[in-house]
């Protein structure tokens, strides 16, 4: 019976969390800041029209602005991990001692003994690049960045920021009582920022109901600050 069960058992791992993280951070602020925007901006003009030209001006420059920084970051990432795998490969020819020590180190801190590891350390250090991949890995922590990694995050970001950013500009666009769009625009995007953090909590772990709440909560705070800043200074 073991051996059927082992057969039948399948592991499920989420393995997409960058592209998660970059839809979390496009969709959040997108949601945010132009609902933020918009709400202040109700509280100063009487023209819906007003609040759809600069709504759309802050998601175009928003999803810009977002995108080159998940372009950045990413490029940034590639750039460092290169440098550091340049760095062991060095070492690996010209302290070969030193990098032997640290691969043994490694094994001996999952409590092997010295017999147990010799045949590993062996014929790990009799080939450079399994080498230095076991050194990125298990020494720095450094797992090699997908070469399209930094495009795809700048797409991500900026399509997600739109994606948001349209949400609370739409009753505006579809509206022309800036009182009834304002109130319309809050039901929506209270509602679209609860239903993304649900999701992403469940992407992360995290208890929907409890991450649909924070998120909500961070987004209701943002534009309500907005709206009375504007009121006051109006």
């Amino acid at each position: 019976m073991a051996p059927d069960r082992l057969d039948q058992h399948v592991e499920t791992h989420f393995t997409a969390s960058a592209s998660v993280r970059d839809i979390v951070i496009g969709m959040a602020d997108g949601l945010t800041v132009p609902f933020a925007l918009a709400a202040g901006l109700t509280g100063a003009v009487a023209s819906t029209a007003i609040i759809v030209t600069a709504g759309f001006a802050e998601i175009a420059a928003g999803s810009i602005a977002m995108g080159l920084g998940g372009y950045l970051a990413a490029k940034t990432d590639s750039e460092h991990y290169a440098s550091e795998r340049l760095r062991e490969i060095r070492e690996t020819v010209e302290l070969p001692d030193v990098e032997t020590e640290e691969v043994v180190k490694v094994f001996r801190d999952y409590g092997l003994t010295a017999a147990q590891m010799e045949p590993i350390v062996v014929a790990i250090t009799s080939d450079q690049k399994k080498w230095v991949d076991f050194m990125m890995r298990f020494e720095l922590g450094l797992e090699e960045p997908d070469p399209t990694r930094a495009a795809r995050s700048a797409g991500t970001i900026a399509l997600s920021y739109i994606v948001g950013g349209l949400v609370p500009l739409a009753p505006y666009i579809l509206m022309s009582r800036i009182r009834s769009a304002l109130l319309v625009s809050v039901a929506v995007t209270l509602l679209a920022l609860f239903v993304f953090g649900a999701i992403k909590g469940h992407f992360t772990g995290v208890k929907p109901w409890r991450a649909g709440a924070q998120t909500t909560v961070v987004g209701g705070l943002a534009a309500a600050a907005a709206f009375l800043i504007a009121r006051l200074i109006h």
